[in-house]
């Protein structure tokens, strides 16, 4: 399965400069959230495979004007093939607004979708907006990854957990981590990579 995951920020590759054929072996669409439903709308209708989506910390809007053509993943466990995919969308609490989350409640979220994920036989990918806890994380309180992820990781040893929102990042550390038997991905504007089941 080839993946198109974007997070964060519109790349010009994907927009302004679109063009079909260079996306078109793409199986399936991951958005890691703080993307403009708009932009989420246009990829699902100029590459016509299924979207998923988990909120961001700015994406307050989705809540009265979702993407349109996306499927909703934040706190859900889908199956799209023979790829099982959960979400958990939200950062680190840090002022207060919506979509943001203690450990504490994170953790509940997570053990909710480990219930889930262990009915249907499992997880392969798991999508998020923070990172894990100590992995593409930083150390002020908005980019400070979450605990219950790493927990999730070993519990259900996805293939691949892909995130966004840490973009701040970029040269300092690696896109792409193997903790154990999980490929951690930052998709910071947009990131290809395959999943074989």
């Amino acid at each position: 399965m080839r993946i198109l995951a974007v997070s964060d920020r519109r790349h010009k590759a994907l927009y302004d400069y679109f063009d079909r054929g260079r996306w078109s072996d793409i199986d399936l669409i991951i958005s890691c959230g703080d993307i403009d439903a708009k932009y989420l709308s246009f990829l699902v209708t100029m590459i016509p495979k299924p979207l998923l989506y988990v909120p961001g910390n700015h994406d307050e809007a989705y809540l009265k004007n979702p993407p349109e053509g996306c499927d909703p993943l934040d706190d859900r466990v889908i199956r799209i093939g023979e790829a099982l995919i959960g979400g958990l969308g939200g950062s680190f609490w840090y002022n207060g607004k919506d979509l943001q989350y203690t450990e504490r409640q994170m953790m509940h979220r997570g053990r909710k979708l480990i219930r889930k994920a262990r009915k249907l036989g499992g997880l392969d990918i798991l999508v998020t907006h923070a990172p894990p806890r100590g992995i593409h994380d930083q150390s002020d309180v908005c980019h400070q990854g979450f605990q219950t992820f790493r927990e999730i990781m070993d519990t259900l040893q996805p293939r691949v957990l892909v995130h966004g929102h840490n973009h701040e990042i970029y040269g300092k550390k690696d896109r792409v981590s193997i903790v154990g038997n999980t490929r951690v991905i930052n998709a910071f504007e947009y990131y290809q990579f395959e999943v074989n089941l």
